[in-house]
């Protein structure tokens, strides 16, 4: 038999993976420069030692032999050794060498503890260790102390000899792969590894009775080691590695055993393995090969192999081998396998894939995430009040930083990552499903007039139908999604777990989402791969397990209960009148406001009576809804009493079915703010002696009135009132206003100076980055769409309306469009280039651009005589001039709102006065022949007879100067509403 020796081989260091018997193990490198992956690796064999052998398929143990590999297993396993090789046998494919852990010998600590016996000298000179004569001291100490193998106890080797049931012997015709789990699914099982068949199949002993069962890891799935071949058609390979890093030698590996042999042979590949499945196996043997494990049986497959959890020691704790696996990326999730295990555990995995994907680790590494149709938001976190619950997973919140007045004050927000059951339509007969007036009674009781803090997550996209990745169109919104937290009042919630999920750097205060799935009002979204979610998720999943385990809700068996509510806002006026008895039973009735119709008008609910009524305070009127401050004036009360607890006390229903009354918010009257605020006024034509707290609403209007607030702004103290009129003077409704487009005919834009809606939407436009241009098919503009528009004149995006398209589809970005700009009444044409969707950040309040005529006079159309100059000259006063004016409103005109399509509302007549001008603008047209006077009726109001009487000199001078329409004298009559053409040279003097 040829032998080599290894002379004076160098020493290098390595890391037991496997101990195949009692004097052989399996090592690694431990290189520090080693890459991750799958490690050169080799068999050494104990030069000079004989240890019993292990019991092969069908075979039985030597006596000792279980032992004497334990002793070495605890011994060596997963530790750092030094080694060299002492001398090889090609024959038998081994080699043979020395092995130290720390400072001690390997090989004479077996010996000494009597676990192998001492081979004196090899069949070929040089086969002996370097240390056989201590090792041969040491065996006979062994056995004159009888130790180990040496045992003098009668009958001691032959109980050391394993008992193997069949299935360890490789049949498992008689193993009952069912009965085991019923005995013993979710007990921990003391196990020992024998062999890791990929990275999440392994090969166990059940301990004490020495069971031999396969064992598929539950939840993941590993690639594949590719199929079994032949035991011929196996290459070994050969690892090189450097030798001067202090690692396993630089030669060919040793030949291996028969026994080894088979073992590759059964684990050699037909087809290559998948990508990353050899390090997936690595990775488990470096883990849990030839160590104490324990398993928890999750099920059986259809197969009867057995699926479970596995568990390996690491320091004190202990580690989840399939979590490890797919953080580290060796391993995928499977829904199968992972519905048999705890949902936390389940949760835990699916996580962790998900990272593993975002981090692009391994299996992972080209992995393409599907199209997403959620998106992040970042730093969009704020603190405010909550004015009205939506449902049960839908609130609005007044952003404290912003004024209450500004469009942008409420914000809605759309709590994240759960879906509570849907209020329905009334408008379209949807009734609301089960729980959902539970769950929206629950949010308002809690939330309503609260502060919270408000931290967004995440924005989706929706549509008519909710496609991820769909294009944005038309019918599509975007809704923003956040956690919302009740400032914590120091008193614990039921439905809240003692310890939340998210740092405590996070954590500010009671999560309303997890308040509400903890009382089973709703459930939490299962959301795909890459979809944005919630930042405490794992807490809402938590409770949603509380509330299934403790029956709330929708989680019960029982029907919620029924609630008729009769709604007498949509009744008619004879049926309101009939319920008046109902509620006048009690002096003072409990109700919740459900909405704000007005600044004074409202929706009310009454519980006790289950009715919804109109109710409005008597006495008390804000504007409308097309005046201003009338917006304000809704604002402030959908902050004071928007769902809120409120007291009712009702005198009498008008003519429209409205409830008229007093209200009470803890104690205080309604209309008292609006009055302080100059947002309302007081009208007493109703009836002073009705109102309850009249002296009190006189005082909130009057402290208005001297502060000039809002529609108190151009009030005068001690007007002197005509004798005859009401004791409520109408006062004058005075805009300040600069103009943006002049029309023919006299009409004109306007923009109200210091409307806070005109900043904001300015701002929100100048912060978008529209740079691409749309793709021809996919955003068709229609006639009346609102779009974006790009203005050339001074490179900025307007919000416009599409008022003609090009006949047929859109073919090139040159066809033309004609648009309107909502905010500032001018009208052009436009390649389809300059057009974009508009963007969902821009506001959707109606245009801010107002249209007026000059009151009391009539100005020529463009197409008739002097209209193109009557339309320079008012360019000439107002739009080059770029001054402001003072637009004193004479009257609205309904039946004049659309002028070429541009339908902006109701006409408003006024008399307009530059802040630095002696006389109005509708005086200088008078004055240049441009305009000429309305016609006088005798039912004239006395203010318009004035007005008409102060204009008189102006159209006079004009007539005698011959100047404009008055070139040819006096035109045709005053009967006619547009002037005449023009006359020919000579006609009437």
């Amino acid at each position: 038999m040829a032998t080599t020796a290894a002379g004076n081989s160098a020493w290098y260091k390595a890391k037991v993976k496997a101990v195949t018997s009692g004097d052989c193990v399996v090592v690694v490198s431990v290189a520090a420069n080693a890459k991750s992956g799958v490690l050169p690796e080799k068999s050494i064999t104990l030069s000079s030692l004989i240890a019993p052998r292990l019991a092969r398929r069908g075979g039985v143990d030597e006596a000792f032999a279980w032992e004497s590999r334990e002793f070495l297993r605890k011994l060596c396993i997963g530790k750092e050794i030094t080694f060299r090789i002492d001398y090889t046998v090609p024959s038998i494919n081994r080699e043979f060498g020395t092995v130290f852990l720390g400072d001690k010998n390997v090989a004479m600590l077996v010996v000494s503890q009597g676990w192998a016996k001492v081979r004196e000298q090899g069949q070929q000179k040089g086969e002996v260790s370097p240390f056989l004569a201590e090792l041969l001291r040491l065996e006979e100490q062994a056995k004159q102390e009888g130790l180990g193998r040496w045992s003098k106890v009668p009958g001691a080797a032959e109980a050391s000899i394993r008992n193997l049931p069949p299935s360890a012997l490789g049949d498992a015709s008689n193993f009952d792969a069912m009965g085991l789990l019923a005995k013993s699914k979710g007990v921990p099982m003391e196990a020992l590894v024998e062999q890791v068949r990929d990275g999440s199949t392994l090969r166990i002993y059940l301990l004490p009775e020495f069971q031999f069962v396969q064992v598929f890891v539950a939840g993941i799935q590993s690639p594949q080691m590719g199929r079994r071949a032949a035991p011929e058609t196996v290459v070994e390979p050969e690892v090189t590695v450097d030798s001067t890093n202090g690692d396993v030698p630089a030669e060919p590996r040793a030949p291996l055993t028969s026994a080894q042999r088979l073992a590759v042979s059964a684990s050699a590949a037909e087809t290559s393995a998948d990508p990353f499945g050899p390090d997936a196996k690595f990775f488990t043997e470096m883990r849990v090969l030839n160590r104490d494990v324990r398993i928890v049986l999750e099920g059986v497959d259809k197969f009867s192999n057995l699926i479970g959890s596995v568990y390996y020691p690491d320091g004190e704790s202990a580690k989840d081998l399939a979590l490890e696996l797919v953080e580290n990326g060796f391993a995928k999730y499977v829904e199968w396998s992972a519905n048999m295990m705890e949902e936390d555990a389940k949760r835990k995995l699916k996580s962790a894939e998900l990272e593993a994907k975002k981090s692009r680790l391994r299996i992972w590494t080209n992995y393409v995430p599907p199209v997403s149709n959620s998106k992040a938001i970042h730093d969009q976190n704020f603190t405010g009040k909550v004015v009205e619950v939506v449902s049960g997973d839908c609130v609005i919140v007044a952003d404290d930083s912003i004024p209450y007045g500004s469009p942008q004050a409420e914000r809605r927000v759309n709590l994240s990552s759960i879906r509570c059951p849907k209020m329905g339509n009334p408008r379209r007969d949807e009734k609301p499903a089960p729980y959902a007036r539970e769950a929206k009674e629950f949010l308002r009781t809690r939330l309503i007039g609260h502060q919270v803090n408000v931290q967004m997550e995440y924005s989706r996209k929706v549509g008519p139908v909710d496609a991820a990745g769909a294009p944005l169109g038309a019918g599509d919104r975007v809704m923003d999604f956040g956690s919302v937290f009740l400032l914590s009042s120091g008193k614990a919630d039921n439905d809240q777990a003692p310890s939340a999920a998210a740092p405590a750097s996070q954590q500010t205060g009671l999560n309303v989402g997890e308040l509400v799935i903890g009382r089973g009002f709703g459930t939490v979204i299962r959301h795909r791969d890459f979809e944005e979610r919630s930042n405490f998720y794992d807490a809402l999943l938590a409770a949603e397990s509380r509330a299934i385990s403790g029956r709330k809700g929708i989680h019960s068996a029982k029907d919620p209960p029924v609630m008729h509510i009769t709604d007498l806002t949509t009744a008619s006026a004879k049926k309101a009148k009939d319920f008046m008895p109902f509620l006048h039973r009690s002096r003072r009735v409990p109700a919740v406001v459900e909405y704000v119709l007005s600044g004074h008008r409202f929706k009310l609910l009454i519980p006790k009576e289950t009715c919804s009524i109109a109710f409005a305070f008597s006495g008390v009127r804000c504007p409308g809804r097309e005046e201003p401050y009338s917006d304000e004036a809704i604002a402030l009360m959908r902050r004071r009493i928007m769902q809120r607890d409120v007291e009712i006390e009702v005198e009498t229903v008008d003519r429209t079915g409205t409830f008229l009354g007093s209200l009470w918010e803890s104690k205080t009257n309604g209309a008292v703010a609006l009055l302080e605020a100059g947002l309302a006024k007081l009208q007493t034509s109703f009836g002073s002696d009705r109102i309850p707290d009249l002296r009190v609403l006189e005082q909130a209007e009057q402290s208005a009135k001297s502060k000039k607030l809002k529609i108190w702004e151009n009030f005068v103290e001690g007007e002197v009132v005509p004798s005859g009129a009401n004791v409520e003077t109408k006062q004058q409704e005075v805009l300040k206003v600069t103009v943006t487009e002049v029309l023919g005919g006299g009409k004109f834009y306007v923009q109200t100076v210091g409307d806070q809606k005109i900043a904001s939407i300015q701002n929100q436009l100048a912060s978008l980055n529209l740079k691409e241009a749309p793709v021809i098919g996919a955003f068709n503009p229609k006639k009346g769409d609102i779009v974006l528009c790009y203005f050339r004149a001074d490179t900025s995006w307007y919000r416009a309306m599409v008022v003609n398209t090009p006949r047929g589809p859109v073919e090139s970005s040159k066809d033309v469009f004609e648009v309107f700009y909502l905010d500032y009444g001018n009208q052009e044409e436009v390649p389809y280039s300059q057009l974009r969707p508009l963007d969902p950040s821009v506001s959707l309040a109606p245009g801010l651009a107002q249209l007026c005529s000059l009151a009391y006079i009539k100005i020529p159309n463009l197409e008739e005589d002097f209209g193109q100059e009557a339309a320079e000259y008012l360019s000439e006063l107002t739009l080059s001039s770029g001054k402001e004016f003072r637009a004193m409103v004479e009257e609205r005109d309904t039946t004049g709102g659309k002028v070429k399509g541009q339908g902006t509302g109701p006409v408003i007549a006024v008399t307009l006065v530059a802040v630095d001008a002696e006389i109005s603008v509708n005086a200088a047209m008078l004055q240049e022949g441009l305009a000429r006077m309305e016609k006088r009726n005798r039912w004239d109001r006395s203010a318009r007879k004035q007005a008409l009487d102060n204009l008189e000199m102006f159209q006079g001078e004009a007539r005698t100067s011959r100047r404009g329409i008055w070139q040819y004298g006096d035109i045709q009559s005053d009967d006619e509403d547009t002037a005449p053409p023009r006359k020919p040279a000579g006609g009437r003097r």
